[in-house]
């Protein structure tokens, strides 16, 4: 589609980009989602995510960061008047400067085999079990239901030397919005795959052990009496969160190589997902030491 210098009226092209708040439908359909933010607009170019269009308030006054991408924008840009960019900015307190049109990602396992093989990210080294031996570690989110948790676990595996993330089974989107913003940009720093089954991803695993390496599924589960920090978490690991509510699927805990849990104390009948993987990525990070990761 050929865009347009300015964008001044709520036409065919403004409803198309309001949809993608909002509508996971039109955002598969097109294959672009709208990016919010400094960090995840920066964080999408840097990473070579693909920017269809940079759409600005055309304010006088500009942060640098808004004047140097300017200079040389990624993407064709569209001047929005102000009040349809608040719109499509979620904001009741004026609208941002910038917006992105990004095109979605494709949901291929091929991402996460570039990046372990080092474009981007660790290599896996060696076999053994003995600290920071093993680096690959992939996090699998069952049936997350909430955007805010996608991203949120994004975000940590970012942080804590995760290689990637999986979502599998029917889902939120990692792609909506509140997803993106909550990664603060962790959504484009590494490969997040959005998976229909978890065998998709079990059937990668089982290429990787015939690769020779000793790949192991590590799902967290309440009550199984095994803590995870007697899991030897030192060589490439799927960690796997269970949804929010009913936690692992019968098709994943069948498959797990083992169950493991965070000991809990007090009233709480629970951890939020989010929060039970990010613990799980610090203890991988704590056994593995500043080699590991």
């Amino acid at each position: 589609m050929r865009l347009p210098a300015r964008l001044e009226r709520r036409n065919a092209l403004f409803q198309q980009w309001q949809a993608l708040l909002t509508n996971r439908t039109k955002r598969t359909r097109t294959g672009e989602m709208i990016v919010h933010g400094v960090r995840p607009i920066t964080q999408a170019i840097a990473h070579g995510h693909e920017i269809r269009a940079l759409l600005s308030d055309g304010r006088l006054e500009q942060s640098r960061w808004a004047r140097e991408l300017l200079q040389d924008p990624p993407a064709p840009v569209v001047e929005v008047a102000s009040e349809l960019m608040a719109e499509l900015g979620q904001r009741d307190d004026g609208p941002p400067e910038l917006l992105a049109i990004a095109a979605v990602p494709a949901d291929d396992l091929g991402r996460l085999d570039a990046r372990l093989s080092g474009e981007g990210g660790g290599r896996v080294r060696g076999s053994g079990t003995g600290t920071g031996t093993g680096t690959g570690l992939v996090v699998a989110f069952d049936r997350p239901t909430s955007p805010g948790n996608i991203g949120s676990l994004a975000r940590s595996v970012d942080a804590l030397g995760g290689h990637g993330l999986v979502i599998t089974g029917r889902s939120a989107d990692a792609w909506d919005p509140a997803a993106i913003r909550a990664s603060t940009g962790s959504v484009f720093a590494m490969p997040v795959v959005r998976l229909d089954s978890h065998r998709d991803l079990l059937s990668w695993v089982e290429g990787r052990r015939g690769a020779g390496e000793p790949w192991q599924v590590v799902g967290l589960e309440e009550a199984r009496g095994h803590e995870l920090a007697d899991t030897d978490l030192t060589v490439p690991t799927v960690l796997v969160v269970g949804n929010e509510t009913i936690g692992l699927s019968a098709g994943w805990r069948e498959s797990c190589d083992q169950l493991a849990e965070i000991p809990m104390t007090g009233s709480a009948s629970s951890l939020n997902a989010a929060v039970a993987g990010s613990i799980a990525l610090y203890e991988v990070a704590r056994q593995r030491g500043p080699s590991g990761s």
